[in-house]
């Protein structure tokens, strides 16, 4: 199914039970919450699925180690059973990720190994792995450019790896396949009203300057970061409940670890943990927690969080990176919510929990959160939608629902079930079968793949979130942007002033991935 033919059902459609704006995790969860329940859902982004923070993570799907130090249990166990069944239902997306933290002093291995240990314990039936302490040797064998100056063993445990914009794909077509209405380039320029309540969105085709008034019995506010524009929408009173702060990453070539462990640094001068983690043959180095003013659609890391981020890495390689060996930098916005009675001196503080807010009688903002908990998100926002709106009661079926591409057979590649048909098209024309690029590790089917079954619509869409290479190489993607744009033009109809104007697009885009 192509987007044009969700546009014109858009139209025929008449009331829906919940009309979702946001595209990201909270957003694609919840629609795919709401239509596995039997609920007539639509779903707007205003630019593509996932643009913002939910294809810009630390890649990771985990229960948050650094919270058991803060005694928040509670958040832990529920993001560790979220994982596990998270892993259960992508696991061409989800992966288990031995990872190490080393021990410089004597007392790291007994310490960490303890607090790690509890860690799975907590975990339950879903561990992924045995925590256990490492010796010297065996934490240079599993990280063969870690520094060995002082160092004294690790403690190896486990937690989840994915593709982040993948599985918001995932959850896209599960949405679109249940039979909803998940749209990218849909703007809620404003909220429809019967009386005080909330009664629908007022909507724009981005794309083709087209208007919808999009009728609802309940409006999901799933924006994320810019949560609190729809939350002034509804009420002009609101205040301010979300705080933001920027996670920035670096991305080098993957003999930076040497290994396929991940390092976790326990503790950076700014009482972070850091990540070195191993990801499509590129090892992503991260993050930062910088207070943010206003939320953007593409935040820059700045000169500072690179070098901190590199110098941190830096202290436990053999070989510390520098700034020449940088091949992409990115950054993501993290939705926190402010600390009541105001807010506080450090983000990294604020609870990475969520909340549900109901404003105009018949708006729900889902507040914070954060990937790992997107299933769980979901869930409470139907439950409270259902008990607004007085809808037909039905009973969650998420935690067992296989998404998009699932089966074990198809594991090996994050495009999973989709694995037979991309092979065909690249054997049906030899010159899809040849690669994007050779710095890349896609071939130029996937460019016509996405177009024809992923919605994308812009050369971005396919090199940042159908594909990594924004984030895997950005030279290299630079270098592979005209190619692309030839693709899509012909695939979508384009001409060549179109095929131009999308190479200087991206350019300009690019360049901000590239450290100054």
């Amino acid at each position: 199914m192509r987007r044009e033919e969700l546009l014109a059902r858009l139209e025929g459609e008449g009331e829906f039970d919940l009309a979702v704006i946001g595209g990201g995790a909270t957003g694609l969860g919840t629609g795919v919450e709401a239509v596995s329940r039997g609920y007539k859902t639509v779903l707007l982004d205003q630019h593509d699925f996932c643009k913002g923070t939910s294809s810009k993570s630390t890649k990771l799907i985990h229960g948050g180690v650094r919270y058991l130090s803060q005694g928040n249990f509670s958040l832990v166990v529920d993001a560790l059973r979220e994982r596990g069944l998270l892993l259960r239902n992508a696991p061409h997306l989800v992966k288990a990720l031995p990872m190490i933290v080393p021990a410089y002093r004597f007392w790291h291995r007994p310490y960490y190994g303890f607090g790690l240990k509890l860690y799975e314990w907590l975990s339950g039936r879903l561990s992924l792995g045995k925590t256990r302490v490492l010796s010297r040797r065996e934490v240079v064998h599993r990280i063969p450019s870690i520094s060995t100056r002082g160092l004294r063993g690790g403690v190896l445990f486990h937690d989840g790896q994915f593709d982040d914009a993948r599985l918001g794909l995932a959850l896209m077509r599960t949405m679109a396949d249940l039979g909803g209405l998940p749209l990218n380039y849909v703007r809620a320029d404003g909220l429809l009203k019967s009386g005080s309540a909330v009664s629908g969105v007022r909507a724009v085709d981005v794309l083709s300057g087209r208007e919808y008034e999009v009728r609802a019995k309940v409006v999901l506010n799933a924006a994320g970061p810019l949560a609190d524009q729809l939350r002034t929408m509804a009420d002009s009173r609101a205040p301010r409940r979300i705080l933001v702060s920027r996670g920035s990453h670096v991305v080098l070539d993957r003999r930076f670890l040497g290994g396929s462990s991940a390092l976790l640094v326990p503790r950076t001068d700014d009482g972070r943990v850091l990540f070195a983690i191993p990801w499509y043959d590129r090892v992503v180095a991260g993050t930062t927690d910088v207070p943010v003013e206003e939320p953007s659609l593409e935040p820059v890391p700045t000169d500072s969080e690179i070098d901190f981020i590199l110098s941190h890495l830096g202290r436990y390689l053999s070989v510390p990176p520098e700034r020449s060996d940088i091949l992409s930098v990115f950054a993501g916005l993290r939705p926190l919510i402010a600390a009541s009675g105001g807010g506080v001196a450090k983000t990294s503080a604020l609870s990475r929990d969520h909340t549900l807010e109901v404003l105009g009688e018949r708006m729900i903002s889902v507040l914070g959160g954060k990937w790992t908990s997107y299933r769980k998100m979901g869930e409470d926002a139907v439950n409270e939608a259902v008990r607004l709106a007085n809808l037909p009661p039905s009973k969650s079926i998420s935690r067992g629902l296989p998404l998009w591409g699932a089966g074990e057979e198809y594991a090996h590649s994050p495009y999973g079930g989709d694995v037979p048909a991309l092979r065909e098209l690249a054997d049906s024309d030899p010159s899809l079968g040849k690669a994007l690029h050779p710095a890349l590790p896609y071939r130029r089917a996937v460019v016509v793949w996405a177009a024809r079954h992923e919605w994308a619509c812009t050369v971005e869409d396919v090199l940042a979130r159908r594909t990594r290479c924004l984030l895997l190489d950005a030279r290299a993607s630079l270098e592979a942007a005209p190619a692309v744009a030839d693709l899509l033009a012909r695939e979508l109809g384009r001409d060549a002033h179109w095929r131009q104007a999308q190479a200087a697009e991206f350019r300009k885009l690019a360049r901000a991935y590239l450290p100054a």
